[in-house]
C-alpha cells in the first residue's frame, strides 16, 4: 500500500513544495510602476532597475519553457546531437534581440518595441505587430500547462486536469498581484532550482554514456536534425521580436546591462536546452519509445521522475508568469501606445487580461476530445509561429534604411503571415500545399526550412521595394511642392 502511495501522491507533494518555494520569492506587494516595469520601489520614489544577474536568470528561465525542454528531448531522441543543437540554435535569438534593442534604445530612445514601431512605421503597423505577438502569448499558455499535466495523468484524466488548473491558478494569483516584478523575482528562484534539478538528471544519465558511448543514428536521421537546425538558425533572426516575454526585459535595465545580460542568458539557456537533449539521446540508447521526457525518468524510478516533474513545473511556471505579465502590459499599455507613467486604470485593465488569457489560453487543451494530437502540436506551435513572423526580421533589422516606412512594413509583414497560414493549413488538413521543389534539406523539416528561407528572402525584397516606394513618393511630393 505504501509503495502505491509514493507514485500516486509524490507528484502532488512536488507541486506543493514548488508552490511554497515560489511563494517565498514572490513579492506580496508592488507599486503600479513595479507591476509593469519590474522596478524595485522599496528603496526610493523612482525605484531601482533589476541587476545584471536577476535579468540573466529571468531571461534565461523564461525561455527554458516546459515545451522547449520536452521538444529538445524529443528532437534529440529522433535525430541525435543534431536535434539537440538545432533546438539550442533558437537561443541565438538573445543575441539578435539584444543587439537590435540596444540600437533602438541608444539611437532612438524608444521605451518598447511598439513605441519604436509607432515612431518608425505608424500606429496601424504597431497594432498589427501587437496582434501577432498576442497569438504567441496565447500559445505559451496551453503548450506549457499541457506538458505539466502529463506528469499527473494521461490527457483527459482527472489528475491531468486538476494539475493544469492548479499550476494555472497559482501562477495567476501571484502574477495578478505582482506583475513583472513578481515574475522577475520568482524567475531568480526558479532558475536556481532548475539548474540544480538538471544537475541531478545528468548525474543519472551521463555515467551510461561514459560506459557505453553515444547511440548510432542513421545518416538520414542526423541530416534531418541538421535540417531542423537550419530552420532554427533562420528563424532566430525574426523569432525573438514576437516574444514580449523576452523583449519586455530588454527595456528594464540600462542598454549596456541589457546587452550583456541577454548574451549571458542566451548562453545559459541554450546550454541548458542542449544538455537536456541528452535525456532524449539516452532514450534512444535504451530503446525506449514514446515521449522521452516521460519514459526516460520513469525508467529510473520515482526519484528521477519527480526531478523531471519538478523541472517541468518550474519551467512552465516561469514561462506562465512572464506570459501573464507581458499580456497585462501588452493590453494595458502597448496596444494603446502608452509611454508615460502607468496608471491605476491600466493596472485594472492589465489584471483583468491576466485572468482572461489564463482561461482562453488553456482552451486548446480540450482539443483532445476532438481526437487531435496535441503532442506534435507543441512543436508545431514553435515552428509555425516562427514562420508567421518571418517578416519581422527586415522590419527591425533594416529599419535604418532610407525610405523605411509603412510600405516597407506591410510588404514584409503580410507575406510572412501568408506563409504561416499556409503551413498551418498543411498541418491541420494533412495535405501538401507547398510544392516539393521549395523543400531544402532532408526529412520532415525540409518543407519548413524551404518555406522559411524563401519566405525571408521574399519578405526582405518586399521591404526593400517598400523603401523605394516611400522614397519615390517623397521625391514626387518635393517636386510638386517645388516645381522647376
Amino acid at each position: 500500500m505504501f509503495e502505491n502511495f509514493i507514485p500516486t501522491f509524490a507528484p502532488w507533494l512536488v507541486m506543493l513544495a514548488y508552490g511554497l518555494i515560489v511563494w517565498q520569492f514572490a513579492p506580496k506587494r508592488v507599486t503600479i510602476k513595479g507591476f509593469f516595469t519590474g522596478t524595485d520601489e522599496s528603496h526610493g520614489v523612482t525605484g531601482s532597475a533589476p541587476g545584471l544577474w536577476l535579468l540573466v536568470a529571468s531571461a534565461a528561465i523564461s525561455w527554458i519553457f516546459a515545451k522547449s525542454i520536452a521538444n529538445a528531448a524529443s528532437l534529440a531522441q529522433a535525430f541525435g546531437i543534431s536535434g539537440s543543437i538545432g533546438y539550442a540554435f533558437y537561443y541565438l535569438s538573445f543575441l539578435v534581440a539584444g543587439v537590435v534593442i540596444y540600437i533602438i534604445r541608444t539611437k532612438g530612445g524608444d521605451k518598447s518595441l511598439p513605441a519604436f514601431l509607432i515612431r518608425k512605421y505608424g500606429k496601424l503597423c504597431a497594432k498589427l505587430f501587437v496582434a501577432a505577438i498576442a497569438i504567441r502569448l496565447f500559445n505559451e499558455v496551453w503548450s506549457n500547462t499541457k506538458v505539466v499535466g502529463l506528469y499527473f495523468g494521461d490527457e483527459g484524466s482527472s489528475g491531468y486536469w486538476i494539475s493544469v488548473a492548479a499550476v494555472t491558478g497559482f501562477t495567476v494569483y501571484y502574477s495578478w498581484r505582482s506583475g513583472l516584478r513578481g515574475s522577475l523575482l520568482t524567475d531568480g528562484g526558479q532558475m536556481v532550482l532548475a539548474s540544480v534539478l538538471l544537475a541531478g538528471i545528468l548525474f543519472f544519465i551521463l555515467p551510461e554514456f561514459a560506459a557505453r558511448g553515444l547511440p548510432q543514428f542513421p545518416k538520414a536521421a542526423s541530416m534531418a536534425g541538421w535540417t531542423f537546425a537550419g530552420l532554427a538558425l533562420v528563424q532566430a533572426f525574426s523569432y525573438p521580436f514576437h516574444d514580449p516575454v523576452l523583449t519586455d526585459r530588454g527595456f528594464i535595465t540600462s542598454p549596456k546591462i541589457m546587452l550583456k545580460g541577454f548574451i549571458l542568458a542566451g548562453l545559459i539557456g541554450g546550454g541548458f536546452i542542449f544538455l537536456f537533449g541528452f535525456v532524449g539521446i539516452y532514450g534512444r540508447l535504451e530503446g525506449l519509445g514514446g515521449n522521452p521526457s516521460l519514459v526516460v525518468p520513469a525508467s529510473f524510478g520515482i526519484t528521477m521522475l519527480l526531478i523531471v516533474n519538478a523541472i517541468m513545473m518550474t519551467s512552465a511556471g516561469s514561462t506562465l508568469d512572464s506570459t501573464f505579465a507581458s499580456t497585462a502590459k501588452l493590453t494595458a499599455r502597448d496596444f494603446t501606445g502608452e509611454t508615460g507613467e502607468p496608471t491605476e486604470r491600466q493596472l485594472s485593465t492589465g489584471r483583468r487580461t491576466v485572468i482572461f488569457i489564463a482561461v482562453l489560453g488553456n482552451l486548446p487543451l480540450f482539443s483532445i476530445y476532438l481526437g487531435s494530437e496535441v503532442g506534435p502540436a507543441v512543436i508545431a506551435a514553435t515552428t509555425i509561429s516562427g514562420t508567421m513572423v518571418m517578416g519581422l526580421a527586415p522590419i527591425f533589422m533594416l529599419a535604418f534604411l532610407p525610405g523605411a516606412g509603412r510600405w516597407s512594413f506591410h510588404l514584409a509583414f503580410w507575406p510572412g503571415i501568408l506563409f504561416g497560414v499556409i503551413m498551418t493549413l498543411e498541418g491541420a488538413m494533412g495535405i501538401q500545399i507547398v510544392p516539393s521543389w521549395i523543400d531544402i534539406g532532408v526529412g520532415k523539416y525540409a518543407d519548413d526550412l524551404g518555406v522559411n528561407l524563401w519566405g525571408v528572402g521574399i519578405c526582405t525584397i518586399g521591404f526593400l521595394i517598400g523603401c523605394l516606394i516611400e522614397l519615390a513618393m517623397k521625391s514626387k511630393k518635393r517636386l510638386v511642392a517645388n516645381p522647376a
